[in-house]
């Protein structure tokens, strides 16, 4: 879900989050949509029963013959209810950063953490990723987020951190996994291969936890649909990368 974000700078901060009024019309809009669709699939059981091929055709046969209005309202309500359910989980699921001379906070729903300003030599986005690097080239955070690049940039820069306007410094150090290849460190090569069955199954938890045992043995892992691509967090010849 994509909504307008800007940075927000306080005295010692600057935050960046999507605006209260955007939620306040998902909350509002989406169980309004979800009881549309409800009381449309009462109104509509009847003629998509009788399509060939329907698709759980006896459902839409007891629906049309179940006592009306009652049923249209039950329908709009469950689809109020999964609407709701819906808006609650991307609240949840939503990114604020605050960004201050002593670190940067990344809070998602409920839980919260702070990486120092010590570990943080720059900043961009990949896609759809805000993207935190060290001086070594490692990732401290890589986190999906709907935010503004031009808020984040304005927030980096506004606390004095450097911001990658062109995207990852690092980008060409990255080549393509595949199992077994030379120049992994030792137990690298199993954790990617546990963490690309991740992948297969969606198993975000999994493949965000594989990742931070990755980043124990130096290696930065990013994603191109489910292939894995993997560089090192200090060059072949133990040189630091890009200077921040």
């Amino acid at each position: 879900m994509s909504m307008s974000s800007a940075a927000v700078p306080h005295r010692d901060e600057t935050v960046v989050a999507e605006p209260a009024w955007a939620w306040a019309l998902v909350f509002a809009g989406f169980p309004a949509i979800g009881a549309g669709l409800g009381w449309g699939a009462v109104a509509a059981a009847g003629w998509v029963a009788d399509l060939p091929f329907a698709p759980f055709g006896f459902l839409f046969e007891w629906l049309d013959d179940a006592p009306q209005p009652a049923t249209a309202v039950a329908g709009a309500a469950l689809g109020a209810l999964v609407g709701l359910v819906f808006a609650v989980i991307g609240w949840e699921e939503r990114l604020t950063v605050t960004v201050s001379r002593e670190g940067v906070t990344l809070r998602r729903g409920r839980s919260s953490r702070t990486i120092p300003r010590s570990d943080v030599a720059g900043a961009f986005v990949d896609g759809k990723l805000l993207v935190l690097v060290d001086r070594a080239g490692a990732e401290p955070a890589r986190e999906t987020s709907d935010l503004s690049a031009d808020a984040l940039r304005d927030a980096f820069e506004q606390q004095g951190y450097r911001w990658h306007a062109d995207g990852d410094p690092y980008a060409a150090d990255f080549g393509r996994w595949v199992p077994g290849m030379p120049g992994l460190p030792p137990a690298a090569d199993a954790l990617l291969q546990a963490r690309g069955k991740a992948l297969e199954k969606k198993d975000k938890d999994d493949v965000a936890a594989l990742r931070g045992e990755l980043a124990k043995h130096g290696v930065v892992v990013r994603d191109e649909g489910k292939r894995q691509f993997w560089r090192l967090a200090r060059r072949a010849d133990g040189s630091p990368g890009p200077s921040a």
